[in-house]
């Protein structure tokens, strides 16, 4: 991944997608953490026991420096589900409280809007942002290990040819910072949804012979879901961060608790 810096906030890039200069795709960090302080410094997320203040006040020193009014920065209220938006000329009709409504439930974002910066704020979970370069639409996906065995990659891509027509071998996709397979321990009953949804076991599940604990590998499993619905390996990035082994760069709620901070991973085309 690119690593950046601007207005004294840092953020990295995918390489795959920086490629394209018609777009810019971002993912933050915690931008520097006072020790003990599982919000500081730069807290991106509504839900939780936070200031919204500062919360707010983080929101718009990020879209000054993407360079886009506060009300073109996109993220859904996300409940760990499957369900995706288009975010187009008619959800941007709607009053503010039904926007605000129409976001609520919502685990990934579609557009081909322009200027239009669409983003999923994760601790631990999976960011996936995806492009097609050739019909110009960018979405955003929040995957956590239920939404993961829901299937919200494969849906996403669905979506997309569904609403624009995409063909899924040129989409270009990220799997951004998240919980690797070595730090993602889970009990038996997370093992055997993922068995039952299907997926190859030998490939993403493991289990830790000094504890005897299951771990999953969400980077595979979303990885596998990808491919499954055409997007070519090539054509996908896995940044390779575990957010729980470097937690002092992003945030985790495995190391700081539940209520922890969220950063943001986001796309929007120029």
């Amino acid at each position: 991944m690119i690593r950046t810096g601007k207005k004294g906030i840092e953020m990295l890039s995918f390489d795959r997608l920086s490629a394209y200069g018609d777009i810019f795709n971002f993912v933050t960090t915690r931008n520097g953490a006072e020790a003990g302080d599982a919000y500081s410094s730069f807290d991106l997320g509504v839900s939780g026991d936070r200031n919204i203040c500062i919360v707010e006040s983080n929101r718009k020193r990020l879209c000054d420096v993407l360079g886009i009014d506060t009300s073109s920065l996109i993220l859904p209220y996300q409940v760990h589900g499957d369900k995706i938006l288009e975010i187009n000329e008619e959800w941007f009709s709607l009053p503010g409280k039904d926007r605000s409504m129409a976001l609520a439930g919502i685990d990934g974002l579609i557009t081909s809007m322009k200027n239009i910066a669409i983003g999923v704020t994760t601790a631990d979970c999976v960011p996936l942002l995806l492009y097609d370069p050739e019909k110009k639409v960018v979405a955003a996906v929040h995957a956590g290990w239920r939404g993961t065995v829901n299937g919200i990659a494969a849906g996403c891509v669905q979506k997309m040819i569904a609403l624009y027509d995409c063909d899924p071998r040129d989409v270009i996709v990220g799997i951004g910072p998240s919980i690797s397979i070595s730090r993602f321990e889970v009990g038996e009953e997370v093992v055997l949804e993922f068995r039952d949804a299907g997926f190859p076991m030998d490939r993403i599940w493991m289990r830790n012979a000094a504890t005897g604990k299951s771990h999953i590998d969400l980077w595979e499993a979303n990885r596998y879901m990808l491919i499954r619905s055409g997007i070519l390996l090539s054509h996908i990035e896995t940044a390779g961060i575990c957010t729980r082994t470097y937690h002092k760069e992003f945030y985790s709620a495995r190391k700081l608790g539940i209520a922890s901070g969220r950063f943001v991973s986001g796309i929007f085309l120029r």
